[in-house]
């Protein structure tokens, strides 16, 4: 039971309840960017992209050193159950996966570029896992923001899909959805590896890069 829970998304009706609102407070700055950790609006010509790609602690630092990159936060999407715990998600009854939430200047670097790292940096065909890491938490995923991110986002899948194929690699499993709700993650996991530099990093990958001409 404990297997089938951890590795399987629970319906709607199955998940735990959460709560009606968010029950801690989120730190103000950034502690590498030095720019807001809740982004919920963002400075006119910045854009959102939120990605699953494993424990999200390895995730975020991944993206906040990227140029372009404004302010990165972790946090939970995917799944049924509102403001979620850390320890309701570990559960695998909420249906989330640890997320992180990227809001980058598209002048400087674009989404595509931000999912072509999302795929080098993970390995997308490993299902309900990365690496040692076992549970609905840790899937791939890609929760676009309008139509052109999911274009982006299905087209960008594709090509790195027909390149693992090429290579006798596996299927991508990566989930692309709407991003319908993030509920942000609890103070200890923000930027966590900045204040913990021999912190927990799990960098499952394929060891594939993206096609250049694509």
């Amino acid at each position: 039971m404990f297997g089938r829970t951890k590795t399987e998304i629970p319906t709607p009706e199955a998940a735990l309840p959460g709560r009606t609102e968010a029950w801690f407070p989120i730190p103000e700055r950034h502690l590498v960017l030095d720019a807001p950790v809740r982004t919920d609006e963002v400075p006119d010509g910045l854009e959102v992209a939120v990605f699953g790609l494993g424990c999200f602690w390895g995730a975020e630092e991944i993206y906040w050193g990227k140029p372009g990159v404004w302010s990165t936060s972790v946090g939970y999407a995917g799944g049924s159950t509102p403001h979620p715990s850390y320890e309701e998600v570990c559960s695998g009854m909420t249906g989330h996966t640890e997320a992180v939430r990227v809001v980058f200047d598209p002048d400087v670097i674009s989404y595509a570029d931000l999912v072509k790292t999302f795929f080098e940096v993970h390995d997308p065909t490993q299902g309900m896992r990365q690496g040692n890491d076992v549970g609905t938490q840790y899937r791939s995923a890609l929760y676009t923001l309008g139509e052109e991110q999911r274009a982006t986002a299905i087209e960008l899948t594709r090509v790195y899909g027909e390149e693992l194929a090429r290579r006798g690699l596996g299927e991508i499993t990566t989930e692309i959805r709407p991003a319908d709700t993030y509920y942000y993650a609890e103070p200890v996991h923000q930027q966590y590896l900045a204040r913990n530099p021999n912190g927990y990093r799990c960098h499952a990958n394929t060891g594939v890069p993206f096609p250049s001409n694509a």
